[in-house]
């Protein structure tokens, strides 16, 4: 198993480990990072009836937005796990802000060790964190026996088309992940897809200026470390035209096969 470190790096789509320790301030104009909670609330609702009284996983769950969100409009118990400290004292704060801190309850650890330890819950949401816990067999293998018989894994994620022949390490293509979530016992029962690319664009625009301008004032207070900050400024803007042009990104729902 890789470092801890490592992991999250491979989460937050970064290479440098000298970076992690500026990602707080980096990302500080994010909330939710890379997930919609509307798409994921409406997932919820579609696939459970009381929705009051189901419990979510969010495992990687950055500064907490997603569960926070749905705790405040279901009405249903979440509990949100991610390896970067920070994120998960204001994701604390921010459940306190939206009076669902009973409700919604955070913590910070490796969720690929604190998953062994759980309990079973009715969803597990693995939004925008790559393949921390391998590739899809690997990954649905390992939370399958935490989900309940008629529970869901709704994985938000992105994956390239059979015909694009550009590599992207981390992304699988649609073909490989279907076959490995059916050996995994588990089936896509739903897909859903950003409704407006254009929109969605515009959005990729907004967060990569914000994070750009962090960088730019990370470098001028460490002139020393420049080249770190340049460095990942420059891979995310890679990243984030992979999203544009290569990648197939969507909210896929996984239920057991019966």
């Amino acid at each position: 198993m890789k470092p801890l470190e490592e992991s999250i790096l491979s989460a937050m789509d970064c290479r440098d480990k000298e970076i992690l320790p500026h990602l707080p301030y980096i990302l500080q104009d994010f909330w939710d990072i890379g997930t919609d909670a509307d798409t994921i609330i409406s997932i919820i609702k579609k696939h459970f009836k009381n929705t009051s009284d189901i419990c979510i996983l969010d495992l990687g769950c950055g500064k907490g937005a997603v569960s926070i969100e749905i705790a405040n409009e279901l009405g249903c118990r979440c509990h949100g796990i991610d390896g970067i400290h920070e994120f998960i004292s204001f994701a604390v704060s921010k459940a306190i802000e939206y009076s669902v801190e009973e409700i919604c309850k955070f913590e910070t650890e490796d969720i690929r060790i604190r998953i062994n330890s759980l309990s079973e819950y009715d969803v597990i949401i693995l939004g925008s964190i790559g393949p921390v816990f391998g590739n899809y067999f690997e990954t649905l293998s390992q939370l399958k026996p935490h989900l309940k018989n008629d529970g869901a894994i709704i994985i938000e994620d992105g994956y390239i088309e059979e015909t694009c022949d550009v590599p992207h390490p981390d992304c699988q293509k649609k073909s490989e992940l279907l076959t490995q979530s059916l050996q995994a016992g588990m089936q896509l029962v739903e897909e859903v897809f950003p409704d407006n690319q254009i929109t969605l664009h515009a959005e990729y625009e907004k967060e990569y200026n914000n994070l750009a301008i962090r960088c730019d004032e990370l470098v001028m207070k460490f002139p020393e470390k420049a080249e770190l900050f340049c460095r990942y400024k420059n891979q995310q803007k890679e990243e984030y035209h992979a999203l544009k042009t290569d990648i197939t990104c969507s909210t896929m729902v996984f239920k057991h096969i019966t």
